[in-house]
C-alpha cells in the first residue's frame, strides 16, 4: 500500500486525511519530528508560510522524495506545483510568479490599504469557508493520486488556483525562475561564457528574421503569457491608432513596465509586444549568470573597456545637490560583466550598469536606458537588431544636436505600395501630414526620422519618431509604426497637461521623463526649434539618391558581419553583453545588450543628457559635409530632445 505523509495541521490538513483513507497515512505537524519514507509528502497550511515550504524543501527531496505543496493567502487556495528531485519550476519560482502577477489584484491592494490604514475595513474578508476546504482537499487528493499512480498530474510545472469566494479554479503554467534561490543555480559570469563565434543564420523569406512569427506563437504566448503566474499579466488593444496596436503588461514587483507591438494585425502585434517585454525583462538586472566582478577601473582597464568613450554627464549636472550620479572615479569599485569586443576579439569587462539599465533610478556614474537592447531567434540576429536600435538612436540624438539640415526624403519614390498605403492611413486616420528625413551617419547604415504634423487647431502639433534597418524601407514603416502609436497617447497627454508643456517650453529642466519630451513638442510654440528640418525650400530626394542598394544577403550572419567591419574601419568598437536568461533560452530566443562607445545614448529627462566624451557630435557634420569645421560644444542645440 502507498504511503502518504501529511505534513501541516487544521481542518484541511484533516479532511486530505479523510479522503485519502485508502492509502497508508502517516501525520505529522512540522519538521520538528524524523520523516518517514513515503511514496509522497503533501505540505499542507491554511496560510501562506514560505519558510515551511523551504523546510520541506530542504528535507524531502535530498531524500528523492517528491512533495505537493498546498496553502491559502488572499482570498485563494494554491495547489502545487509537484516539487521533484532536479525539476525546475519549484514551489519558490510558483511563489515568485504568483506574487508579481497578481501584484494588480484587488486582494493585494486591500491589504496593502490595511498595512497602512489598520483602520480600514475590507470589502470581503478572507475567511475560508467549509466548502472551499472540501473542495481544496479534493483537489489535493486527486493530485495525490495520479502522482500514486503513476499518471501526470495537473499539478507538474502548475498550479492549481481556486477562489475562496465562489470556488472557480483554474490551472496555470509556473515557468521556471532562472535566479530561483532553490532551484535556479546561476552559472557565474565568465569570459568564457562571454565568446562570440557568429555562424549562419539563413534569412527567412525575404525578412531579417530567422524564425517566424507563426513559429513563435505557438511558444510565446502559452510560455510568458498568463494573468496569474506569467512574466506578462495583462494585455489592450490599442483600437484608437491607425494600425494594430498591443500593450502588454509587465510587473517587476516595484513598478509595472508596459511595452507594445505595432504591425498591420493584433496578433503579431501582440508577439511583438511580448518579444519586447522579453527583452525589457533580460536587460534591467542580470538574470542567465551570476555576477562575480567587483573591482575598480584602475585595477581591471588591461581587460575592460574605458567607461570614458560611453559619454558622461557634465560637470555642471554631476555639481546639482540633487544629481542621482556620482562623477565616474577610476579607483572606486563597481559591479563589471563579461562582453566580448568584436574590435578587439576577445572578452571585456564592462560596467554592469552600462550593460544593464538604470531606469534613472541612480546609483551609478551615467543614466543608461535600454539603449541597444534586443532580443532575437539566434544569437546573430539579435546582434544585428540591437546595432540598428544604437545607430537608430545615434543618429537622431547627431541630427538634432548638431541641428543638421539632413534631406527631406519623398515616400513614393521607394516604389513599396505598403509604405505608400501606411502613409496614407496614417494621414486619414489621425489628420497629421507625415515627413521623413534620412538621417543616416558616417557608418551607413540608413536612418529615417519620421515626423507628423498636425493639423492647425488640431491640438498635438509635432511628433517624432525613428528607425534604422539595412532597407530604408524597412528603417521607414518602423518610423512610421513608433510613431502612429503614439498619436493617441499623445493627444490625451496634451489635453491634460498643456500648462504643463507651457512651463517647460521657458525651463527646459522641467522636461523630467520621458513623455515630457514629446508633451513639449506638442505645442505649436515649439515648433522654431525644428526649423532645420523643416524648412521647405530645400529639395525633395528620392530613395534611390539616398540610399546605396540594399544588401543581396541570403545570410543573416554576413549582413552583421559586414556592418562590424564597416564599424571597425571607423576604428569604433561593437561590444555584445549577453542578457539572455533561462526563460527565453528554452524556446531558442537570445537576448543581447549591444555597446558601440562613441554613439549618442538616448536619455530621458533633460537634466540626465549625456554628451560629455562624445566627439562624434562635433566631429560627424563636417564629414558629412554640412558644415566647414567641426562644431563646438556651444554651438549644440540646448534644447530637450523630441524623440517619444
Amino acid at each position: 500500500m502507498n504511503t502518504v505523509v501529511i505534513m501541516g495541521e487544521g481542518a484541511l490538513a484533516d479532511t486530505v486525511c479523510k479522503r485519502l483513507s485508502g492509502y497508508n497515512i502517516i501525520r505529522r505537524m512540522d519538521f520538528s519530528e524524523e520523516i518517514p519514507d513515503g511514496d509522497i509528502v503533501l505540505v499542507i497550511q491554511e496560510h501562506d508560510n514560505s519558510a515551511f515550504f523551504h523546510e520541506a524543501q530542504h528535507a524531502l527531496l535530498p531524500r528523492g522524495i517528491p512533495w505537493l505543496g498546498a496553502y491559502v493567502a488572499l482570498g485563494e487556495g494554491i495547489v502545487g506545483p509537484l516539487n521533484r528531485p532536479g525539476m525546475a519550476g519549484c514551489f519558490q519560482c510558483a511563489e515568485t510568479r504568483l506574487s508579481l502577477a497578481g501584484s494588480n489584484r484587488k486582494e493585494v491592494e486591500e491589504m496593502l490599504l490595511q498595512l497602512v490604514s489598520p483602520d480600514y475595513v475590507p470589502d470581503y474578508s478572507f475567511e475560508i469557508s467549509p466548502a472551499a476546504i472540501n473542495y481544496i482537499a479534493h483537489i489535493i487528493a486527486s493530485e495525490t493520486t495520479k502522482v500514486l499512480r503513476g499518471d501526470i498530474a495537473n499539478t507538474e510545472g502548475h498550479v492549481h488556483v481556486i477562489q475562496l469566494s465562489d470556488l472557480c479554479s483554474s490551472i496555470h503554467y509556473v515557468l521556471p525562475d532562472g535566479t530561483c534561490p532553490v532551484c535556479g543555480g546561476l552559472p557565474d559570469d565568465s569570459p568564457e561564457a562571454a565568446e562570440i563565434s557568429l555562424t549562419a543564420c539563413l534569412k527567412l523569406n525575404d525578412s531579417y528574421r530567422c524564425r517566424s512569427m507563426g513559429e513563435l506563437q505557438a511558444v510565446l504566448v502559452k510560455d510568458y503569457w498568463d494573468e496569474r503566474t506569467g512574466i506578462f499579466n495583462d494585455k489592450q488593444l490599442d483600437l484608437l491608432s491607425p494600425f494594430a496596436g498591443v500593450a502588454i503588461n509587465l510587473p517587476l514587483g516595484y513598478y509595472n513596465e508596459v511595452t507594445g507591438g505595432r504591425s498591420h494585425s493584433y496578433t503579431d502585434s501582440e508577439l511583438a509586444a511580448i518579444l519586447e517585454g522579453l527583452e525589457r525583462y533580460c536587460g534591467v538586472t542580470p538574470r542567465g549568470k551570476r555576477t562575480i566582478v567587483y573591482d575598480s577601473y584602475s585595477r581591471l582597464k588591461a581587460d575592460a573597456i574605458d567607461p570614458s568613450n560611453v559619454g558622461f554627464h557634465a560637470k555642471e549636472q554631476y555639481e546639482q545637490p540633487d544629481f542621482p550620479f556620482m562623477p565616474f572615479d577610476p579607483d572606486s569599485e563597481m559591479e563589471w560583466v563579461w562582453g566580448y569586443s568584436f574590435l578587439q576579439k576577445r572578452p571585456v569587462l564592462v560596467p554592469q550598469l552600462l550593460a544593464y539599465y538604470s531606469l534613472g533610478a541612480g546609483g551609478g556614474f551615467v543614466y543608461e536606458t535600454s539603449n541597444g537592447c534586443a532580443l532575437g531567434g539566434s544569437l546573430e540576429e539579435a546582434i544585428l537588431y540591437g546595432i540598428f536600435e544604437v545607430v537608430e538612436r545615434d543618429s537622431f540624438l547627431l541630427t538634432w544636436y548638431a541641428r543638421l539640415p539632413v534631406p527631406r526624403l519623398d515616400p513614393s519614390s521607394a516604389g513599396d505600395p505598403e509604405l505608400e498605403m501606411m502613409i496614407d492611413r496614417l494621414q486619414a486616420v489621425t489628420g497629421f501630414e507625415l515627413h521623413l528625413f534620412n538621417t543616416t551617419m558616417e557608418n551607413g547604415i540608413p536612418s529615417v526620422w519620421a515626423l507628423g504634423k498636425g493639423r492647425k487647431g488640431h491640438g498635438v502639433n509635432l511628433i517624432c519618431a525613428a528607425g534604422a534597418h539595412l532597407d530604408p524601407v524597412r528603417a521607414a514603416k518602423s518610423a512610421i509604426h513608433e510613431l502612429s502609436g503614439m498619436i493617441p497617447m499623445a493627444e490625451k497627454r496634451f489635453r491634460e497637461r498643456r500648462q504643463e508643456a507651457r512651463a517647460m517650453l521657458d525651463d527646459s529642466l522641467l522636461v523630467q521623463q520621458m513623455e515630457d519630451h514629446s508633451l513639449l513638442y506638442s505645442l505649436p510654440e515649439a515648433e522654431e526649434r525644428l526649423q532645420f528640418l523643416l524648412d521647405e525650400r530645400r529639395p525633395v530626394r528620392t530613395f534611390a539618391e539616398e540610399f546605396r542598394d540594399v544588401p543581396a544577403n541570403e545570410d543573416l550572419t554576413d549582413d552583421l558581419k559586414q556592418l562590424i567591419q564597416g564599424f571597425s574601419r571607423l576604428k569604433m568598437d561593437v561590444v555584445v553583453v549577453d542578457q539572455s536568461s533561462s526563460e527565453t533560452l528554452q524556446n531558442g530566443l537570445r537576448c543581447v545588450k549591444v555597446l558601440i562607445p562613441g554613439m549618442l545614448p538616448m536619455t530621458f529627462g533633460h537634466h540626465l543628457t549625456r554628451l560629455t566624451g562624445l566627439n562624434r557630435v562635433l566631429e560627424v557634420p563636417m564629414k558629412l559635409g554640412y558644415v566647414n569645421q567641426g562644431l563646438t560644444p556651444q554651438e549644440l542645440n540646448p534644447y530637450p530632445h523630441p524623440f517619444p
